[in-house]
């Protein structure tokens, strides 16, 4: 029995050598993640700043599995996301404005999933502002991070 739970012992005291050993190395992903995830939400607002809602949507998941929740609306799918933004800000004598983010906080869940709380700004033509606070949920497909699911007030 003694030999059982030396054996025991020596395997415990690995497992947790080899865990302290993996600490690094999660803490390395998780940044690469979060830079990752940076970069998605940038290539988003340069898209919308250039007026390109086809480029700004593709950080979103192309599937009627995403989730979308503005205000008291709710919205389910890709393409009611898109038509829902572009009856808004697409159009005759409409205009995208100037979007930018604010207080991004980015917390890395595990290696394919992340979520992201900001608050968000849209500057009209007119100088008229728009803004808002946000929860995206983000998952890592093969393609890169892209969001599954927004919250947007």
């Amino acid at each position: 029995m003694r030999k059982v739970s030396g054996i025991a012992g020596v395997l415990l005291l690995l497992a947790a050598m080899m865990g302290a050993q993996t600490l690094p190395a999660t803490a390395t992903n998780s940044s690469d993640a979060e830079a990752a995830i940076r970069a998605e939400l940038n290539a988003q607002l340069l898209a919308w700043n250039r007026g390109d809602l086809r480029g700004y949507m593709q950080g979103y998941w192309q599937s009627p599995e995403l989730t979308f929740f503005a205000g008291d609306q709710a919205s389910a799918g890709w393409e009611a996301a898109y038509q829902r933004y572009r009856a808004a800000y697409v159009g005759k004598g409409r205009g995208m404005g100037k979007l930018e983010f604010g207080k991004l906080q980015v917390e890395v869940l595990s290696p394919d999933a992340a979520f992201v709380r900001g608050s968000w700004q849209l500057t009209m033509k007119d100088g008229s502002k728009r803004r808002g606070l946000f929860t995206v949920v983000l998952k890592r497909f093969d393609e890169g991070w892209r969001i599954i699911h927004d919250h947007s007030s």
